[in-house]
């Protein structure tokens, strides 16, 4: 394909360089050699924030868009030098950012409608209550870092009983109702995680003044259409777990602005990219990679019927959701999973293709698997077989 300058007719862009153009982009594409990335945040902000409900599968996210990074580097930048914060990102997932755009974050995700109330009416919150949760949240962690029991007792006496009420499920217990609210304090910036305290998780402040709601989610629409571009509005919204006619009207505010501007995207029809930015290869990718874990490429790009083709789509996917398989890429497409297994040094990774791969394919895997290796600072030991393990919940 080749690429067109900014016309009157929208360019035409091609799933071959739309999905070339975000693997180079987030340092994945097997030719990348140019600019490469030396920080764990600047291989973080990349792919807009690393999924890290699994801090292993967070840590290998990094490495891999990272030249000679492992995950002593990640936990460095985490708890040492604080460059990275572990905190509530998008879809109030726990997420891995940089530092610097913590403002950036905090001021776009407060601006998200909260959508329908999912819980029972007798445990619901009013938004007066909402407000002295987050409020009483920030101070009690100003200065301090408490597990989340700790925290507990904090809110309750800064706010009343009422916030300590048992009533929201939660892994086989009941919660008190303040919990509800816990991703939308870390999204106004009044938490993030501390380092573990044992076994136990602990939460601070991290003195973070969230950026302009409006400047700051118009900087986060460029960056995703910068990273995962072309993209529609309703992609937006699914990667944010945004209501899909309140992304619709932001994209047609960036549009209005002449911030973005809209290609054809092959098997899509509309989409944005950010304006001018219509550059895109006319070479396809090849190579084989490994992606952990709840990787953001595989979480974000779209449409997902197109990086997760045939059957790949039925055995790397949960009912349509991406992530909760670690994936085998293949010339830029899922083409199977793996699992990784520790025992000591040794980081045993069993790969399933769902093609057999021929002798080339079988190299480049065995070197794919020894970085994956040196990333966990491990021996590595590889099996190409079946993958018994399901997927992660």
């Amino acid at each position: 394909m080749t690429t067109r300058s900014r016309a009157t007719t929208p360019t035409t862009v091609s799933w071959t360089g739309a999905n070339a153009r975000r693997l180079a982009r987030q340092h994945l594409h097997p030719d990348a050699t140019a600019s490469p990335i030396a920080t764990p945040g600047a291989a973080v902000a990349s792919m807009l924030g690393a999924h890290a409900q699994v801090l292993s599968a967070a840590e290998l996210s990094v490495g891999l868009r990272g030249d000679g990074l492992t995950r002593t580097d990640v936990r460095t930048a985490l708890w040492t030098d604080r460059t990275l914060v572990k905190t509530f990102g998008p879809r109030g997932t726990v997420h891995l950012l940089p530092a610097a755009d913590l403002p950036l974050w905090t001021g776009a995700l407060s601006t998200v409608p909260t959508g329908t109330n999912p819980f029972s009416q007798d445990a619901r919150m009013t938004p007066d209550q909402v407000e002295a949760v987050v409020s009483a949240v920030a101070e009690a962690l100003t200065g301090a870092e408490l597990t989340i029991d700790e925290l507990s007792e904090e809110v309750v006496a800064r706010t009343g009983p009422w916030a300590g009420d048992l009533v929201m499920p939660g892994f086989q217990t009941m919660w008190p109702r303040w919990r509800q609210v816990l991703h939308l304090a870390g999204h106004r910036g009044a938490l993030v995680y501390a380092p573990n305290r044992g076994r136990k998780a602990t939460y601070t402040n991290p003195g973070c003044t969230p950026l302009a709601g409006p400047g700051a989610l118009a900087a986060l629409i460029e960056r995703y259409l910068r990273a995962y571009g072309p993209a529609t509005s309703a992609h937006f919204a699914r990667w944010l777990a945004a209501p899909k006619p309140w992304a619709a009207e932001q994209f047609a505010a960036q549009a209005a602005a002449g911030a973005i501007e809209e290609v054809t995207f092959a098997d899509v029809g509309p989409a944005w990219v950010v304006a001018g930015d219509t550059d895109f290869p006319a070479s396809p990718v090849r190579g084989v990679r490994l992606l952990p874990y709840f990787d953001a490429f595989a979480i974000a790009s779209q449409p997902r019927e197109r990086l997760f083709p045939g059957a790949a789509y039925e055995r790397a996917l949960a009912g349509g959701q991406a992530g909760n398989f670690p994936v085998l890429l293949v010339d830029g497409t899922v083409a199977g999973v793996w699992h990784l297994r520790r025992s000591g040094r040794r980081i045993a990774v069993t790969v399933e293709p769902l093609e057999p791969l021929p002798p080339a394919g079988l190299r480049a895997l065995e070197e794919q698997v020894e970085r994956v290796a040196a990333i966990m600072e491990g021996t590595p030991e590889l099996t190409v077989g079946p993958v018994t393990v399901g997927p992660h919940a």
